[in-house]
């Protein structure tokens, strides 16, 4: 396992999380979530700020845990969320390229966290 690799993505992930439950834009709009003007309905964004919440929370997790098990569960949380943001968001979003786009992002995000997974660490060691 490659622990720093696991804490660079929690660190994003919380960071962004973080930002878009203060801007539920910086989601919305790339996802095509907005209308006509580029406006975020109000409804959307209390929709997007538990996702937003769940991402802060799992990043934190993966940043902050300690070596090991409890290190690997939290990748796996990452991963499933990531996965399950490209299974939603690639059978859902209204636009074509935007789905495509969505589960570029998401599978990215999570196939960082599988190579953190999976990286050996030094000779002995597991954190890398």
């Amino acid at each position: 396992m490659r622990a720093r690799v696991l804490r660079v993505v929690g660190v994003a992930t919380a960071v962004y999380g973080v930002a878009v439950s203060v801007v539920p834009d910086l989601l919305a709009r790339p996802s095509g979530l907005v209308d006509e003007e580029g406006r975020t309905a109000p409804a959307t964004r209390v929709s997007l700020r538990p996702l937003a919440w769940r991402d802060a929370a799992s990043g934190l997790a993966l940043a902050l845990a300690p070596e090991g098990p409890a290190l690997r569960t939290a990748a796996y949380v990452r991963i499933a969320a990531d996965l399950g943001d490209a299974l939603l968001l690639g059978l859902t979003l209204p636009d074509r390229d935007r789905r495509r786009k969505a589960v570029a992002v998401s599978v990215g995000w999570g196939a960082l966290s599988v190579l953190g997974l999976l990286g050996g660490g030094r000779a002995g060691r597991d954190g890398g």
